[in-house]
């Protein structure tokens, strides 16, 4: 290869470079910061990142978060604050966590790791399996509802029970019972 051949081979390698550089920055910026679920009570916000936990490397020091489709790899230190959880690696896969972000460098840092408590529910306004049970079987007039995503309701759930999965709440009220008096138990995957 002549010197001249090599020089622009070298010249289009580097503009490939950028634009890809450029194209997977761009990806990174488009990436959707908020996942559909946490849209129910929070707001976008640019600083902050939501969705589920995919993975925590203790050795990377990084925290994969499961954002809708997209997924973000995040670094931390011992500067990130932790709340709800006694530690990163402490926390499960799949939990419902919101990161607030700092850049440091050209990367992401998470300033904290917040996870997601249980609901608190009254006690009264809870149901028990036993009693649950006694109205399945005899066949009492009630509403079952089955809050959890598509692919867990249909991999199986309590017979008689209808999917309304959360994040698409406010789009399938017309499945709620038209009597506003009419008991209605909602279940999902456990504790959330």
């Amino acid at each position: 290869m002549q010197r001249k051949d090599w020089l622009l081979a070298v010249a289009i390698s580097a503009v490939f470079a950028m634009l890809l550089s450029f194209s997977f920055s761009m990806a990174q910026t488009e990436k959707p910061k908020i996942a559909p679920i946490c849209k129910q009570c929070h707001k976008p916000d640019e600083k902050i990142l939501r969705g589920t936990l995919g993975a925590v490397s203790a050795k990377a020091e990084t925290i994969q978060i499961q954002v809708g489709p997209a997924a973000w790899l995040v670094k931390f230190d011992d500067q990130t604050k932790v709340v709800g959880a006694e530690s990163l690696p402490k926390i499960p896969k799949e939990k419902e966590i919101a990161i607030a972000l700092a850049e440091k460098e050209g990367a992401l840092y998470a300033v904290s790791v917040s996870v997601k408590q249980p609901a608190k529910v009254p006690e009264e306004k809870l149901i028990k399996t036993d009693e649950l049970s006694k109205l399945i079987a005899e066949k009492a007039d009630f509403a079952l509802i089955d809050s959890r995503p598509g692919p867990r309701y249909h991999e199986g759930h309590i017979p008689g029970a209808i999917l309304i999965y959360d994040a698409d709440f406010e789009k399938n009220t017309d499945k709620l019972p038209k009597e506003k008096d009419k008991l209605i138990v909602f279940y999902c995957g456990g504790v959330t």
